[in-house]
């Protein structure tokens, strides 16, 4: 059975916490503690902004996908931080 748009957002929200908790805490993150320096904190947050951006480019045309780039639920807690994501590794 295919997920439905919220499903997958709700799923997503995973990695907004990740990447806001790294961004709030740096290495104090509980998230980070498996890194073993800025360079893998970094690949950490990457892996969260890609996963995001990928979860938001789902348009329906592939398996069982939902149609969340076309979808008119609200993405901003998702875009904003892939925003914070990238500004985050840029100044690390």
């Amino acid at each position: 059975m295919a997920q439905t748009v919220a499903e997958c957002l709700t799923a997503a929200t995973d990695s907004v916490t990740v990447i806001t908790d790294i961004n709030t805490n740096g290495s104090s993150s509980s998230h980070a503690a498996t890194c073993a320096n800025q360079a893998a904190i970094n690949e950490l947050v990457q892996r969260n902004v890609d996963h995001l951006t990928a979860i938001l480019a789902y348009d329906g045309t592939i398996g069982n996908q939902p149609d969340i780039a076309g979808a008119s639920d609200d993405k901003s807690s998702y875009t904003g931080a892939i925003t914070t994501g990238t500004d985050y590794i840029a100044a690390n």
